[in-house]
């Protein structure tokens, strides 16, 4: 009986330890199939989405045109005349110093009036003493060299020819405000065209902008051309 517990004691650890040798020798098997096992192939790369075209982009919105010439800003209608400072399109609507100027509407309350440009009559005004422009910045006492002198321009055609008066612009304007910057003080030597007025060069410079504008025809164009005297025919001779 001792010899058989024993012979089964010995096939039991031979069972037992071919077990273990099976178990080791698949356990260093299955990396090596792991490792010659080929890659699975990888998904083929999708191509990149092509971005949609771009549209392209919106042009930038015009600039709204300036004014081709401020010249005849006095040429609107008679109920946007006279704005305040900070609309008239002159004076700087960002300075804080703007809203503290005087409206025109207050301060022409007591004027002449008239029916160009901002409805006051300046001519008038100064012949009332309504206004007594100074003719020095710097010195209040300083009087003007007025100019008792008429220039009579002939024109073409049947508007009636120009006057321009220099006294009533020398009350207030110094004669190198026009000369010789705007106009040669030398007969014959001043082309003047009612093209370059509207563009705002020579008579232009003012009217249209702080004087009267051109609308006013007969303010400039106020004499009237010489009439060619007819010629007289005598009487036959009685014979």
């Amino acid at each position: 009986m001792k010899r058989l517990s024993l012979i089964a004691l010995a096939l039991l650890v031979a069972v037992l330890g071919a077990g273990i040798f099976v178990d080791a020798s698949a356990q260093q098997q299955a990396p090596a199939k792991a490792a010659d096992a080929k890659p699975a192939d990888k998904p083929a790369d999708k191509p990149a989405a092509k971005p949609a075209d771009a549209k392209p982009a919106d042009p930038a919105p015009a600039k709204p045109a300036a004014a081709a010439n401020p010249f005849n800003r006095l040429m609107i209608p008679k109920a946007d005349r006279n704005p305040p400072p900070i609309k008239d399109g002159i004076h700087d609507p960002e300075s804080p110093g703007t809203p503290m100027l005087q409206p025109p509407l207050d301060a022409f309350g007591g004027m002449p009036k008239s029916n160009a440009g901002n409805n006051i009559n300046w001519v008038q005004a100064i012949k009332d003493k309504t206004i007594n422009p100074r003719y020095d910045r710097l010195n209040p006492k300083e009087e003007p060299m007025i100019l008792d002198l008429d220039i009579v321009r002939e024109v073409k055609g049947f508007m009636p020819d120009v006057v321009y008066p220099h006294d009533r612009h020398t009350e207030w304007l110094d004669c190198s405000n026009c000369h010789p910057d705007i106009f040669i003080p030398q007969k014959g030597q001043n082309t003047i065209s009612m093209a370059q007025i509207l563009m705002g060069q020579k008579c232009g410079v003012c009217h249209g902008k702080v004087a009267f504008p051109v609308s006013e025809c007969r303010l400039c164009h106020s004499k009237k051309k010489d009439q060619p005297k007819a010629a007289s025919v005598s009487a036959p001779a009685a014979k």
